[in-house]
């Protein structure tokens, strides 16, 4: 008898080590993929929006900041030459009554923060809409992305000087007036910069936040749970924030970008897609509703649109965003 019960608690053990060994490194993964995404190589597409830049009505010039943030500057061509993305955004801006500069006047700078496993290139099809606009684009890769050397990515706690650091470098670099400026992000850049928005001394005049959340411990316990179940869920969020606190020295719970947003003064316009599985548009709307009652805001919901597709679908999001950064930057 004494023989069979240790077979069982060896089989037991045996079983437990299992379950327990796998469990553990899906959780480490899973905090060490938070604190340092797999960086996103550079791909064909960007290449030919990087190399043909008369197809896209553009100039670019690449830029490192003093601490190694690698940028990239998107300039209208002066000579008025608009892409075909260009061409669209200023019929549908004449459309909404707005008066255009001519194509290739710039009237002032944006910069472009992107979301977790982006990298700089991918707002190039941004830029080129927002050029067409009349604005300069100023987009940084960043910790933990494209090129940056910094291998931790804290979603705005640290990042939060990067873009107002990023302008000011780039402005004196080419020689450009910074301001007026604008700034946008997307998800994990939406909420790099709502922190950055609500700094003393900020130089934003306008803020667009594009499927961000509100509290970033509900996006990990949103995803865990979708994955292995609302029973589970919340432990896997809980293991991976121990994690992600040894790699990066703060907790998952320290990026609240909702705290941030109700100190936010500046006209700040939020869109969100109905369907997104990453960020619930419920987390959208909650950061939205931190804003303060006197801070010219707009809600924007955009019919079913994921989180990567968002940007892509046939609601007209862009006319949207230049129209708010034409009217609270460059005030027309």
């Amino acid at each position: 008898m004494k023989f069979l019960r240790n077979r069982w608690c060896r089989l037991l053990i045996f079983i437990a080590l299992l379950i327990l060994l796998p469990t553990a490194g899906i959780i480490y993964w899973a905090g060490s993929e938070i604190a340092s995404p797999s960086r996103r190589p550079l791909m064909d597409y960007h290449k030919e929006f990087l190399t043909d830049t008369v197809a896209h009505g553009y100039q670019i010039d690449k830029f490192n900041t003093s601490d190694g943030t690698p940028c990239l500057i998107v300039t209208p061509d002066p000579s008025g030459n608009l892409g075909e993305r260009g061409i669209r955004i200023r019929q549908q801006l004449t459309a909404r009554g707005l008066v255009l500069k001519p194509a290739g006047h710039v009237i002032g700078t944006l910069l472009l923060v992107h979301g977790r496993k982006g990298r700089k290139e991918d707002y190039l099809p941004i830029a080129e809409r927002l050029c067409a606009a009349g604005f300069r684009c100023v987009i940084p890769d960043l910790p933990a992305h494209g090129e940056h050397p910094a291998t931790i990515a804290t979603y705005g706690v640290r990042e939060a000087k990067l873009p107002a650091r990023v302008l000011d470098e780039a402005a004196k670099h080419f020689s450009f007036e910074p301001n007026p400026a604008g700034l946008l992000g997307m998800s994990m850049g939406g909420s790099v910069s709502v922190h950055a928005a609500d700094l003393p001394d900020a130089p934003w005049k306008a803020l667009v936040v594009i499927s961000s959340f509100d509290s970033f411990p509900k996006v990990i316990e949103g995803q865990a749970s979708r994955f292995i179940g609302t029973a589970l869920g919340p432990v896997w969020a809980k293991g991976s924030d121990v994690v992600y606190h040894w790699k990066s020295g703060i907790h998952l719970a320290d990026i609240q970008p909702a705290k941030h947003a109700a100190s936010i003064r500046i006209p700040t316009l939020v869109a969100h897609g109905t369907t997104d599985s990453v960020s619930a548009i419920a987390l959208g709307k909650s950061l939205y509703d931190s804003l303060p009652a006197t801070t010219p805001q707009k809600w924007i919901e955009i019919p079913a649109a994921d989180h990567d597709n968002v940007l892509i679908t046939a609601y007209p999001i862009y006319a949207s965003i230049a129209e708010w950064m034409l009217q609270n930057v460059a005030g027309r």
